[in-house]
């Protein structure tokens, strides 16, 4: 069901269950509530409050987004705002998120939203950039798609294979935990990009590796991602920062400041 649907929010709660596949034994014994009451709020013979719309969305790891969702799909007010980065209840947020990517340097450092989309990035990302297509670097950018299309960085990744595989995940992954339409239409469109049949990872391996060809010879990299484990606005909610390390020493010694 797609996440601004506007069906009851008894179909919704049930959508989230299945997602999660989990019987209605089993969320009612987490949330506390009995499986018969549960029963009735799924089927609308009862109607939930807001404080039991919020207790089943915990249990259910429901986004922040989509519990907005919910509660206006049972006649109440979004809990979660939604701010721009800009906002002054943000700019200690943004901030922080600033100086994650600064010093990070000087190796990349991406801010991304929830469909992937480049919010900012470090200067050390102009060396990834380097001869993807204008049209893929018109605002929002998209990391995904900037990376996977033949126009991009695909030409330059070694085992393009791999890490095509890895993103693909990543986004048919979320795509399912949040039931949004748009990851979807991303997802399909990366899949039917060309690209290389998986390969087998080196024994020596312990993730997938970003091998990109770039000026500065053969680089090597691994991401680890980021999120604020406590926020309560759905900007803040949806915000990732994706830093990318070194997966070799000769990749370090390529991008480290000479001395």
């Amino acid at each position: 069901m797609p996440a601004h649907s506007t069906a009851p929010v008894g179909d919704l709660l049930r959508d989230w269950r299945q997602r999660r596949q989990m019987s209605q034994l089993q969320l009612s014994s987490r949330a506390e509530v009995s499986t018969r009451h549960l029963s009735y709020l799924e089927t609308g013979r009862s109607k939930p409050t807001p404080g039991m719309i919020a207790r089943l969305a915990h249990h259910l790891d429901v986004p922040l987004r989509e519990r907005n969702q919910l509660m206006l799909s049972a006649g109440f007010a979004p809990p979660h705002p939604e701010r721009g980065l800009e906002a002054p209840e943000l700019l200690a947020v943004s901030g922080a998120l600033q100086s994650v990517l600064d010093a990070h340097l000087p190796f990349p450092a991406l801010l991304l939203d929830r469909w992937w989309d480049v919010v900012d990035r470090n200067a050390a990302t102009d060396l990834l950039l380097v001869g993807c297509a204008a049209h893929l670097l018109e605002p929002p950018v998209n990391a995904v798609r900037v990376t996977l299309h033949p126009d991009g960085l695909a030409p330059r990744i070694r085992n393009l294979g791999q890490w095509r595989s890895h993103l693909i995940g990543q986004v048919q992954a979320r795509a399912e935990r949040t039931g949004d339409e748009r990851l979807r239409e991303l997802a399909n469109e990366v899949v039917a990009y060309p690209g290389d049949d998986v390969g087998p990872l080196a024994r020596t391996d312990v993730v997938v590796p970003l091998q990109l060809v770039t000026g500065a010879g053969d680089l090597s990299f691994f991401s680890i991602a980021s999120i604020v484990e406590s926020a309560l606005d759905v900007t803040v909610d949806e915000l990732r920062i994706e830093a990318f390390y070194p997966a070799d020493d000769a990749t370090r010694e390529a991008l480290s400041p000479r001395r």
